[in-house]
């Protein structure tokens, strides 16, 4: 198991409950682009497959639980576009 890897993930994952949580309570889509959350999942896509097939340890449950956040937050911009759509009409 990598330790920098682990340390890497976890950091990136640190941000994600604070974007979850200001996404939720905005209601807004202001500053979120859906073209980079969907290669941040790809990307953590990728990783989960590369420990699933080449190096398979732990650090694998925090690509999963990082792709989770990152999924999560791309479904509230979803729930969001809709808002904002339904408030200019």
């Amino acid at each position: 198991m990598s330790i920098f890897e682990m340390l890497m993930l976890l950091c990136f994952g640190a941000a994600w409950p604070f974007s979850i949580y200001k996404s939720y309570k905005s209601k807004s889509v202001a500053g979120k682009s859906p073209y980079f959350l969907l290669i941040l999942i790809l990307g953590y896509i990728f990783g989960i497959l590369n420990k699933i097939l080449f190096n398979y340890d732990g650090v694998v449950y925090l690509y999963i639980l990082n792709l989770v956040m990152v999924t999560t937050d791309f479904i509230l911009y979803l729930r969001n576009i809709k808002l904002v759509k339904l408030e200019q009409e």
